[in-house]
């Protein structure tokens, strides 16, 4: 009999397959996304030195529940903003193994439209 493996798992070798062609630089950083049942959490990285520049996450906003899109939205406008103090404009969006639709596409979307190129 064959065990099924658990979805985390799963979205861990998912990850690792997409980490093998995404890397960020301190021109162009990673945008990584971590998504939980109660929050949502990114970080900007620059995987050369190995350094977080930015993160932002429904904690550090004070957003109560994190788990639905418009918390999401909140995020992704807010590193958005992070990253252009910092003259950051371009990045590579890491979705960190989960599939590109609700809150993941929401952040991405709102983080877009406040200035972000990717």
């Amino acid at each position: 009999m064959i065990k099924k493996e658990s979805n985390n798992v799963a979205r861990i070798r998912r990850h690792k397959r997409v980490r093998k062609t995404i890397t960020g630089t301190n021109e162009v950083p990673r945008l990584n996304v971590f998504r939980s049942n109660n929050g949502i959490y990114v970080q900007v990285i620059d995987d050369v030195t190995g350094t977080t520049l930015a993160s932002s996450s429904n904690l550090e906003l004070k957003i109560k529940n994190g788990g639905n899109i418009e918390a999401a939205k909140a995020v992704g406008k807010d590193i958005a903003l992070k990253c252009q103090k910092l003259n950051i404009k371009k990045i590579v969006f890491d979705r960190g193994g989960y599939a590109y639709h609700g809150r993941v596409a929401a952040l991405a979307d709102a983080a877009r439209s406040a200035g972000l190129e990717f």
